[in-house]
């Protein structure tokens, strides 16, 4: 199993603080999150963390492994 975290405007837009889930590749933790109501075009942007460290969609994970979403920071 995977656990993803959410954070910034995903979590607070979403509800979903925190779900586990099966996924070979940090894509299909996206796909879910798709599936669970989350738009296609707020997951494209955001950055994915695996296990704390810089990953993105071709990452593989295994049992275990912690998936971080963050929404992206726009300033001005």
């Amino acid at each position: 199993m995977i656990t993803v975290k959410l954070y910034g405007l995903l979590r607070v837009e979403s509800g979903i603080r925190e779900r586990r889930i099966e996924a070979e590749r940090a894509a299909d933790v996206l796909e879910d999150l798709v599936v669970q109501g989350i738009p296609r075009k707020e997951l494209k942007g955001c950055i994915i963390l695996v296990n704390g460290k810089p990953g993105n969609k071709r990452t593989k994970l295994t049992d275990g492994d912690v998936v971080q979403l963050l929404s992206p920071v726009a300033g001005g």
